[in-house]
């Protein structure tokens, strides 16, 4: 029974309770510097939610990105060593464009490979159609 509590208990554990970042959920004053922050962070992958950038999604971890972001393009930082900041904490995921590598070559040649075994395929089964 107390399993059963527990396990019923634990979306409500799962919400955190520290206040979202300072620049979480505020733009900067700037616009040009805001505009900035935020074409930066549409380019990446929100780590919780897989499918939305940090712009996009309501994730306290987005959150904490979104505030990094605009923290450091506040500083005058470059949003290109931002960027490689990031990929080097918490890896290629978080950008929609991985570099290619040993481990992302896969997702950069599949396409290219079911392309061309789809037109092998729709050419021999053209061959094969009587006239």
């Amino acid at each position: 029974m107390a399993a059963l509590c527990i396990a019923l208990a634990a979306p409500v554990l799962a919400d955190p309770s520290t206040p979202p970042a300072a620049l979480a959920y505020t733009q900067l004053r700037d616009p040009a510097q805001e505009a900035t922050a935020k074409a930066l962070m549409e380019t990446l992958r929100c780590l919780v939610c897989q499918g939305q950038s940090i712009a996009d999604s309501d994730a306290s971890l987005a959150g904490d990105m979104r505030s990094l972001v605009r923290e450091r393009i506040a500083k005058g930082e470059n949003p290109a060593s931002i960027r490689a900041w990031l990929i080097q904490r918490y890896g290629d995921y978080v950008t929609y464009d991985p570099p290619l590598s040993a481990v992302t070559w896969p997702l950069w040649l599949a396409p290219i490979v079911l392309l061309a075994v789809g037109a092998l395929l729709a050419r021999q089964s053209f061959r094969r159609r009587p006239r």
